[in-house]
């Protein structure tokens, strides 16, 4: 754990989403060139999706040197690499701390927000997670409106599910992402900064949680939380935003680093030679560490 803490919160580099769940899987292979006729049932999706991110995570590219992190979703920690627990082989083999997705997704829009549907199997789950070497968790929640009340609940529930991921010695990415098509963003972003900084003020014990935010409207509004004792890293989620899009706006928050899915697979595809997809995933992830290390 102390290496993996030292790695994570001095490491350069960012954090690799590889988390796309049963929801979400269908888009993320068809703009890898796979469409919806490829795969028979959610096991045979499965199966393709988890080729694609053995495709990506094995490739010589993807290294240390610019992913410190990745985070995957249970059904991709449930399998192997190589002959390895994929979480087991991103740290061992790769030295990239490895994070769980363990929401359930989310409830239906209420107060202008989604808070996480229940997650009654979450100790359990933790627990084995971490006997593979798993460092810590993400779990997702979404802010559309600057309703004071709503971004309340979200910022609650992140922290009471944290507390009790702290409690089994795993740190929390508390993720309650502001939708960057929400027509008050920035009153969105002040609310949810004053939430973040009163739940922090409460928060008990030694280790820390990170911090997952969408590119905020003013560059550098979240630098208080990069100072934060109790917040090991801030990172940031592309949210919709092009890989270019996200870089700029990354590159503006000192600090923060990037934690992209859709912007780091952008321009992956299945048919690619070994050569190409090499080529595509290292001009990738150098951008997007270079835009992380400012």
């Amino acid at each position: 754990m102390t290496e993996q803490i030292e790695r994570m919160g001095r490491g350069s580099g960012f954090i690799a989403a590889l988390d796309q769940s049963g929801g979400s899987t269908p888009k993320a292979l068809q703009l890898y060139g796979v469409d919806a006729s490829a795969y028979n049932s959610d096991e045979e999706m499965f199966d393709t999706v988890h080729a694609m991110r053995t495709r990506i995570v094995t490739d010589p590219r993807f290294t240390g040197a610019h992913v410190v992190g990745a985070i995957l979703f249970q059904n991709t920690l449930d399998r192997e690499v190589l002959g390895q627990p994929t979480s087991q082989y991103l740290w061992r083999e790769k030295q990239i701390v490895p994070f769980l997705k363990v929401d359930y997704g989310m409830d239906e829009l209420a107060d202008g927000v989604q808070i996480m549907k229940p997650i009654p199997d979450l100790d359990e789950r933790l627990d084995r997670a971490k006997s593979l070497d798993v460092f810590g968790t993400k779990m997702r929640s979404v802010i559309k409106e600057g309703n004071g009340d709503g971004i309340a609940k979200v910022v609650a529930q992140q922290f009471e599910f944290g507390t009790n991921i702290l409690a089994h010695g795993m740190v929390p990415i508390i993720e309650p992402e502001v939708d960057i098509n929400a027509a008050d963003k920035q009153d969105c972003e002040n609310l949810l900064r004053d939430n973040l900084r009163a739940q922090l003020a409460g928060l008990d014990g030694d280790l820390p949680v990170i911090f997952k935010l969408t590119l905020p409207e003013t560059d550098n509004f979240y630098q208080e939380f990069c100072e934060h004792p109790k917040v090991l890293r801030v990172v940031a989620l592309s949210g919709g935003y092009s890989r270019e899009d996200s870089n700029n706006k990354l590159s503006n928050n000192q600090g923060v680093i990037a934690s992209f899915s859709r912007a780091l697979t952008e321009g992956l595809q299945a048919e690619q030679s070994v050569a190409d997809f090499s080529a595509m995933l290292g001009s990738t992830v150098e951008s997007i560490a270079a835009a992380s290390a400012t």
